[in-house]
């Protein structure tokens, strides 16, 4: 297996297109994409291609967002930006805000964050109102410019309960099953898997993080080549999720 960070990716602008630009990176590193890699792209340019950029000067926060601000001593406007795309509130403590998105996941901040966004003051951006159709657009044109249709993951950063340290999730996905189930599949001695089922495209997402970086690395694009998958048309990046009733830490 090889992970290909593409090199050169310019600053994304709104209404830029990513298919585009990922094949013109993908040439300049004598790259031909084909239908066997899988293309993992950091949620922060589909953000920003897709224009969720707020100033926060421009929002107005709510009683509730000044009632947050107040226990986790975050500005008011930018809890307003948080509570936008919040469907309810997990934690709230000094300097930590935890909720569940609207898409379903939970995550600090809503996924709104002020690094390598904007070198104006006081910018702040949303993740995608839909990211597994942003994926699909993605895979869309590059189908369109290519012929061929990689797998697209649409990846962010996550902190985990009781252990330090963010890693890369799926949040948004085309064309593969994001979950393997290895049940009845026999271990060493033959005894067949009970309950194993294998977070394959978070798996995904963390190794190629490893070289997107957090900082001024500035890869958002990784090409991961040589790894077998499972294809799926219907699945989208919520088929990881536990469902609530199955949540035994909440």
């Amino acid at each position: 297996m090889h992970l290909i960070p593409l090199p050169n990716i310019p600053l994304i602008q709104p209404g830029d297109n990513l298919a585009r630009l990922i094949i013109a990176a993908s040439r300049r590193a004598k790259l031909t994409l084909t239908a066997a890699d899988i293309v993992v792209v950091a949620q922060k340019i589909v953000s920003k291609a897709e224009g969720r950029l707020v100033r926060l000067a421009e929002v107005t926060p709510s009683a509730r967002a000044h009632e947050l601000a107040a226990i986790t001593h975050k500005p008011a406007e930018l809890v307003e930006v948080i509570l936008w795309d919040t469907a309810e509130v997990i934690r709230a403590k000094p300097f930590l805000l935890i909720v569940q998105h609207k898409l379903g996941f939970i995550s600090a901040n809503a996924g709104v964050d002020h690094s390598n966004v904007s070198a104006e003051p006081g910018m702040v951006l949303r993740l995608p109102a839909n990211p597994d159709a942003s994926a699909r657009a993605i895979r869309r044109d590059l189908a369109a410019e290519l012929g061929v249709s990689p797998p697209v993951l649409v990846i962010d950063s996550h902190g985990r309960p009781w252990r330090f340290g963010t890693v890369g999730a799926a949040i948004g996905l085309s064309g593969l099953a994001p979950v393997q189930d290895l049940r009845g599949t026999p271990d060493l001695f033959g005894e067949p898997l009970q309950i194993t089922d294998v977070g394959f495209a978070d798996q995904i997402a963390g190794a190629a993080s490893l070289l997107m970086g957090q900082a001024a690395e500035a890869s958002p694009v990784v090409v991961v080549r040589g790894l077998p998958f499972e294809p799926n048309e219907s699945a989208v990046a919520a088929d990881v999720l536990r469902p609530k009733e199955m949540d035994l830490f909440r």
